[in-house]
């Protein structure tokens, strides 16, 4: 009976496969070949164009003198050939194929686009989409963008390039360490950083404090090597960050590497010579006498030469970078590779990063449908610290500098070479800052390497089957050391500690898509995918006190140490379905589904749709020239989607997790103050973006908008126990935030001929942040703003909340029985609220209150660029302002005080224009130490002139010199409003603990291609 049923299906098989055999064999196919020459304006050589015959799986690109050629199979027809490149608008010329003709020509000539508008993206489906279809914004930057402003790191390149994006270097250390934030922070324990993806790797970019260096901290994006990067994609709207799940709350950014081009051999070679100097300095206290004592009554004063820390701590800096690339290949093999070092100085005496990086890229072509790509980096940094101390210790140059009194010469002795106490006595010591820069040893060493491989199958046409497995593995060591007797209020014995933390990231990813036209004008593309991420972490850490009297290892001294190991795994799948017709309207659906190992069984999965929608209006018929003349083109786009975030817990947060001790020579537990929690489940973020994309006068002005609304929820919190409980606190999810406000760009070829181009590009961002469901009295306070920064019910993330002026009822200050102002006392209510109360002699009564009186986040973001090619020179300026909010001066709140008084805001008390004690007053008033951060700043500045000498036979020399943060508009009277002592904390932000000031840096550079 088995074998009569085989017999059957059989014939059925083959009763159905004759026909369409014969129908294979009765076309024709014959191979020809197409080759010709693309040409840019001026009949200059367009290399690194994209040649393919559409809806097929042949092409190529072309080489540096912009020929191509490539070999196809096609049966007699009509053929469409697209040409489409990086700056250029997508071409299209038509191809006829003849029986027995088998050699085509077919040259192409492309204009620029200078405003993007045709710019071909891709958004983690693996294919190349035109952002025109696309029902969400995605913001697209260059490498040439990044490199010529001088930038080090590549965020930091990216600041003022990207509408919705606030970019902030929180300090001038010569490693940086800089805060990227797409329309709002999305998390409160968590981070709000985005998502990055380089060359299909997921890359890690923590900020660990791995020595205490006062806050500041490198984030590793410092490791890649900006002159590597091809371009770079920034999805910030959670309908096409959907596709990547439980991990795109923050957005997504996608770097892209360069490749080789098919041609010979073409060689790079940059170096640039680099200047960096303090901007501005603080106003420091001159008056030559100070007061005998502390007493408010004895006005005695003693005569004292005053000194000026600033200019024994800072120095002018010196850095170079030397880069050297090759490109080249043939039709099936293609490379790049980059070698590159950076020596940076830094501002404050005694600091240096050096990066050292090698980077190679290639591009096998298997067959006729399967390419091979793989990408590999690796950097070795290394970098000699001074820790600022302040936020958690207070050993450090600068925190030295602010609590020293400045009538105090901090030389060390010529003839004992012992550094003196900068502190008065009586008063608790503070390193000296000179000591801190010349005898301590604080160094950071990183080992990195990224690298991916990705198998591209194309069996049929429209069919792309992608896989892509990468690593991401650094160690990281940090050593500290201060030799024994010093003058640090803590480790007069010596202080050592060494950290080491290992990282390992593994993805897997494979993702098919299939684009096929169903209909006439009717296009469909579908893409499936399924990832599968792995990471692994291993952290150690020793500190060693009591030293011996030399020696700079852990052995030296009395050990303490501690270790952690955590390992994570995330699974995933998506579908999206994208439709188009008539190249007018597009709809895409997607559905993504997410486990992470670090939530309960119960919460593991979890479920991410979007759907986002376009139409393109000025493709109808109704749109005729009377209408394009004006308005050339008109996009209104519309999207709503759903990510999550991974960051707000640990891998083992979800356990009560119990800690090993020996007590009495004993092995023991000890019993955490967390209480483990299975039912967390990921904190959830829905977007609503609506916008459009507008093109003026022939596309000569365009203008991107977009509103957006995100609300987060389920966020999770620490809340705290009942102490019947035993435990201190336990996550849960109960808090919420939400994001509202919109971004545009407006970028305008002013001048657009051979002899002068001129573009100007202006980016605004408007957000407001608010966050809720706080428990309690709905206030939350964060341990890296001294208890004085706090998330609050109604207000912005992150809002300065402390005590404030008692005032009178017309506003002015209600001063004590002293005549000195005083803080505000009375009943204090939940979410911030208090009701204020007077005692029978109309003084404050109570306990003291607290309020919101600052808040951190920028109400405005805007940058202006301006770049001006003229004849052989290029001249590019961008500003960058951030308006309308607060920054905590600590720094000057500790300077002013009568203890310290090394700021010119002490004067006032010296010289009677206020009563003694003021200072001390004032110094609890914290109300009295907020300050107005806005500013607008010259971000880049640089000129560059561009040559063809004799000896390079052709090849081109570009010289160039840039300036960067060269001028700060503001009214701050600290360094710099820009800085955050909490380094990249992601609740702290706008605090000013003497952080090192953001240099001006002056940079020459030569670039050479060959």
């Amino acid at each position: 009976m088995k074998k009569s049923n085989e017999k059957k299906t059989s014939r059925w098989i083959h009763l159905f496969l004759w026909p369409a055999m014969l129908l294979l064999c009765s076309v024709a196919t014959a191979q020809v070949t197409i080759s010709g020459k693309v040409t840019s304006a001026g009949n200059a050589a367009a290399g690194n164009v994209s040649v393919v015959v559409r809806n097929s799986n042949a092409g190529t690109s072309t080489d540096a003198s912009g020929a191509y050629s490539f070999s196809a199979n096609l049966k007699p027809g009509k053929y469409v050939l697209e040409f489409s490149g990086v700056g250029f608008k997508t071409t299209t010329s038509s191809l006829t194929v003849e029986s027995g003709k088998n050699s085509y020509t077919v040259n192409a000539e492309l204009s620029d686009d200078v405003l993007g508008l045709d710019e071909v993206v891709i958004t983690g489906t693996g294919v190349a989409t035109k952002k025109k279809q696309l029902g969400n914004a995605i913001s697209t930057v260059s490498g040439r963008e990044l490199t010529r402003g001088g930038a080090t790191s590549i965020d930091m390149g990216l600041q003022g390039k990207v509408a919705g994006a606030q970019v902030t270097q929180n300090s001038g250390n010569p490693a940086g360490g800089i805060t990227v934030r797409l329309r709002g922070p999305s998390t409160i324990v968590g981070s709000s950083d985005p998502l990055y993806i380089v060359d299909g790797v997921i890359v890690n970019n923590d900020s660990r404090q791995l020595i205490d260096l006062g806050g500041y901290a490198q984030n590793r994006l410092v490791d890649l090597n900006p002159a590597d990067i091809d371009r770079i994609e920034i999805i910030k709207g959670a309908a096409a960050a959907a596709i990547y799940g439980s991990r795109a709350n923050n957005g997504v950014v996608q770097i892209f590497t360069k490749k080789g081009r098919e041609g010979k051999p073409q060689f790079s070679f940059s170096t640039q010579l680099r200047s960096s100097t303090l901007r501005k300095k603080m106003e420091y206290n001159k008056v030559p006498f100070r007061f005998a004592n502390f007493t408010a009554s004895d006005l005695t004063t003693v005569p004292v030469q005053r000194y000026d820390f600033q200019d024994k701590i800072f120095q002018n800096a010196i850095g170079t970078e030397n880069v050297l690339s090759v490109s080249g290949g043939t039709a099936n093999t293609k490379y790049y590779a980059s070698v590159s070092n950076l020596f940076n100085e830094g501002i404050v005496r005694n600091t240096n990063f050096m990066r050292n990086g090698f980077r190679l890229n290639l591009q096998q072509k298997l067959n006729k449908s399967m390419t091979l790509n793989f990408n590999t980096a690796y950097t070795y940094s290394n970098s000699k610290e001074i820790p600022n101390g302040g936020i958690n210790e207070a050993y450090g140059a600068l925190t030295g500098f602010i609590f020293g009194n400045n009538y105090v010469n901090p030389d060390k002795d010529p003839a004992t070479g012992i550094y003196p106490s900068v502190n008065a006595s009586g008063i608790v010591a503070r390193t000296n800052p000179l000591e801190a820069i010349e005898r301590f040893d604080f160094r950071q060493r990183t080992s990195r390497i990224v690298s991916s491989a990705q198998l591209t199958y194309k069996p049929i046409a429209g069919l792309n089957i992608e896989f892509t497995s990468g690593i991401d593995n650094y160690t990281q060591t940090a050593t500290a050391y201060i030799p024994p007797r010093n003058t640090t209020p803590s480790y007069n014995g010596g202080f050592i500690r060494r950290a080491d933390a290992t990282v390992i990231q593994l993805n897997n990813d494979l993702t098919a898509t299939y684009q096929k036209e169903i209909a006439s004008e009717l296009q469909s593309t579908t893409s499936l995918g399924g990832t599968l991420q792995y990471d692994k972490t291993f952290t150690f850490s020793a500190n060693a006190t009591q030293l011996g009297a030399f020696g700079q290892t852990i052995n030296n001294g009395t050990i303490a140490a501690g270790e952690f190991r955590g390992e994570r795994v995330i699974m995933g799948a998506f579908l999206q379905q994208t439709f188009g017709y008539k190249n007018r309207y597009f709809v895409t659906g997607a559905a993504r589904v997410d486990a992470s190992s670090v939530y309960g069984i119960d919460n593991r999965w979890q479920f991410f749709p979007k759907v986002s929608g376009t139409y393109i209006v000025s493709n109808e018929k109704f749109w005729g020239d009377h209408l394009s003349k004006a308005v050339s083109s008109l996009k209104l786009r519309a999207a709503y989607g759903q990510s999550g975030n991974l960051t707000a817990i640990g891998q083992y947060d979800r356990f009560t997790n119990f800690s090993p001790v020996v007590y009495g020579g004993q092995a023991g537990y000890i019993a955490p103050s967390t209480l483990g929690n299975f039912t967390v489940k990921p904190e959830r973020q829905t977007e609503v973006e609506l916008g459009f994309d507008l093109g003026l006068l022939n596309d000569a002005i365009s203008v991107e908008f977009s509103y957006f609304n995100k609300d987060v929820k389920d966020l999770i919190l620490n809340r705290t126990l009942a102490p019947t409980t035993g435990y201190n606190n336990r996550f849960v999810n109960i808090g919420t935030m939400t994001n509202k406000g919109f971004e545009f760009l407006v970028r305008a070829a002013i001048l657009n001929n051979d002899k002068l181009r001129w573009v100007s590009t202006l980016s605004y961002l408007n957000n407001k942040n608010v966050v809720n469901g706080v428990e309690g009295n709905g206030v939350l306070p964060f341990a890296g703003g001294f208890g004085q920064v706090a998330a609050v019910n109604g207000y912005p993330l992150g809002a300065y909340y402390s005590t404030f002026f008692a005032r009178n009822t017309d506003g002015s200050l209600l001063l004590d029985l002293n005549g000195l102002p005083q803080r505000e006392r009375g009943i204090q209510l939940a979410n911030g609220k208090y009701t204020v109360q007077r005692g029978s002699n109309g003084q404050p009564t109570g306990t003291l209150l607290s309020k919101v009186i600052g808040q951190p986040n920028p109400k405005h973001v805007i940058s202006k660029i301006d770049e001006l090619d003229f004849g052989k020179f290029n001249f590019r300026m961008q500003w960058d302002a951030m308006l309308g909010y607060d920054v905590f001066n600590f720094t000057k709140r500790v300077g002013d005080r009568d203890f310290y008084g090394g700021l010119k805001g002490y004067e006032n008390e010296l010289l009677g224009k206020v009563p003694k004690g003021t200072s001390a007053a004032l110094f609890s008033i914290f109300e009295n130490w907020i300050e107005d951060g806005s500013f607008v700043k010259l971000r880049e500045l640089s000129l560059s002139y561009n040559m063809k000498p004799k000896f390079l036979k052709g090849n081109t020399m570009r010289l160039s010199v840039v300036g960067r943060n060269l001028l700060s508009f503001d009214k701050y009277s600290g360094w710099d409003p820009e800085v955050n002592a909490a380094g990249q904390d992601n609740a702290v932000r706008g605090f000013d603990f003497v952080e090192v000031p953001i240099p001006r840096m002056i940079l020459f550079g030569v670039n050479v291609n060959f």
